[in-house]
């Protein structure tokens, strides 16, 4: 929920090194959970973010895709489009779980959150799985709430 604090957590990228949310609050982090790599709404919105990359390295905010994927799934994933952006692997589904990113059958759920360096949540929001939200979206809503 937005404004509280967030706990630390350690996931593996896509070339198996710990990524540690606390380590990495030098700037704000949007985790982007989304259901299923190399799919067709799932590409279109990493690509965007990819596509956009300056865009929010400018708002100093840090891109990390999650989802329940292993990391081998990620390697391929990312060697194929060659992502910007770190993708986590949350195979047991504890970080998915936390942020209420999971459905009922135990994907993911297409959501994004934005931390900020207090380990606060900023700003949270889900879409329905064959929907996303672009980064001119994010952007324009986080000026809108007069997030910096």
């Amino acid at each position: 929920m937005i404004g509280d604090i967030v706990e630390n957590f350690i996931l593996k990228d896509q070339d198996g090194k710990d990524f540690s949310l606390y380590d990495n609050l030098n700037q704000k982090v949007l985790l982007v959970f989304y259901p299923k790599d190399n799919t067709p709404v799932c590409n279109l919105q990493l690509t965007n973010y990819d596509l956009n990359y300056e865009s929010f390295k400018k708002n100093d905010i840090q891109v990390v895709g999650i989802n329940i994927a292993d990391v081998s799934e990620h390697k391929s994933y990312c060697e194929q489009k060659g992502f910007k952006f770190p993708l986590l692997s949350d195979v047991d589904k504890i970080v998915s779980a936390r942020f209420d990113a999971l459905n009922l059958l135990g994907q993911n759920k297409r959501k994004v959150v934005l931390i900020g360096v207090d380990k606060t949540i900023l700003y949270e929001k889900t879409v329905l799985s064959f929907l996303y939200l672009n980064t001119e979206q994010i952007i324009k809503s986080l000026k809108e709430l007069k997030i910096e």
